[in-house]
């Protein structure tokens, strides 16, 4: 968890990044931002700082798994050591940023890097570099009142609600590849994951978090998609075992994967089958999880959000199912038309 509240801003930079593939240039800065106007320091401190609510962590990486070779671990480490000057390394930064900015989807924009000192992550007092991408502008008019007269001119700046693309650099667990935190808030589709996986190169951190995300995922990934192929279940009973799960991870502090498969699916075939798309599921995905660990309530309440409870019935119905699946039948008619019982005490 971050706690920003007596973090002081100390040094910004910025740079224009384009987009190399496009034909853009890379416009890079002399020198430091001044910050010594108070308002504007507390303007960019709470924009830069205000989305990192999260406690969901990454370590750099590698092509070779070896984080000291990858180039935004290293400029950090200069930085946080004091052996590299924060301005040239904020530089090499931009320089990294565009080369690899090469797909044609990739939007230029204004690019601040950032050190911040006495944040406390994790009840632990630490200093951070931030990198910040602003690649949304928004319009304005400005009323001159020059000379007595009045003037209206329209202008281009930058949205000061949350940045387009962030991450935040932890000096703590150097020898994990720091902790990073990271936001992407406007692209979605797979040209926006040079962020994560071309610029930062991070991976996610093995702790309770991604743990708990990650096996969560593998069950609705289950219920949702492989148990439909090997069994007959209709609608309301994959969402009964996807509200069987996370009612299991919202009731206990810890997880434990054998008690976990009897207690939701009971049924042995359905649990040797869960057993097999799990396995097969983490050798795909490189996922590296413990049997045993503790659930993460940010995970579960994240991951709670795509575990959908609506039975969605043509156009017509949207059934929400939060609790005993006996009370809702499926049946057909003699002509083929499909129905529901619903049986229920009281009307609200």
């Amino acid at each position: 968890m971050i706690d920003y509240t007596f973090s002081t801003l100390d040094e910004v930079s910025a740079h224009r990044v384009g987009n190399k593939n496009n034909g853009e240039d890379l416009l890079i800065s002399k020198a430091r931002l001044d910050i010594s106007d108070k308002t504007i320091e507390e303007m960019l401190h709470k924009y830069f700082l205000n989305q990192f609510k999260s406690e969901e962590y990454f370590n750099f990486t590698f092509t070779n798994d070896d984080h000291t070779m990858n180039p935004i671990f290293k400029y950090c480490k200069d930085v946080f050591e004091g052996m590299g000057d924060f301005h040239l390394n904020s530089i090499n930064i931009a320089k990294h940023l565009y080369e690899t900015s090469n797909h044609p989807n990739i939007k230029n924009g204004d690019l601040f890097i950032a050190y911040f000192s006495k944040l406390n992550a994790d009840y632990k007092e630490v200093s951070a570099i931030g990198i910040f991408k602003s690649e949304s502008k928004q319009s304005f008019l400005k009323l001159d009142t020059g000379n007595k007269e009045f003037n209206i001119k329209s202008d281009e700046g930058m949205k000061m609600d949350k940045p387009d693309k962030g991450c935040l650099i932890i000096n703590d667990e150097m020898d994990k590849g720091y902790k990073v935190c990271i936001i992407d808030r406007t692209n979605r589709s797979e040209e926006a994951l040079f962020w994560k996986d071309n610029f930062l190169m991070v991976t996610p951190r093995k702790d309770e978090y991604h743990q708990t995300s990650d096996f969560l995922d593998i069950t609705r990934q289950f219920v949702t998609k492989a148990l439909p192929e090997n069994f007959e279940v209709n609608k309301s009973d994959q969402i009964d075992l996807l509200n069987r799960s996370m009612e299991y991870f919202k009731n206990r502090d810890t997880f434990d994967k054998e008690e976990f498969e009897q207690e939701v699916f009971k049924d042995e075939s359905v649990i040797e089958s869960f057993k097999r798309f799990d396995q097969t599921f983490r050798e795909e995905n490189k996922i590296e999880m413990e049997d045993s660990f503790d659930i993460n309530l940010s995970a579960v309440k994240k991951q709670n959000r795509v575990f959908k409870s609506i039975l969605k019935l043509d156009r017509n119905f949207h059934i929400y199912i939060h609790g005993n699946k006996d009370l809702i039948v499926p049946g057909v008619e003699k002509d083929g038309r499909k129905f529901y019982k619903i049986y229920y005490d009281s009307e609200q």
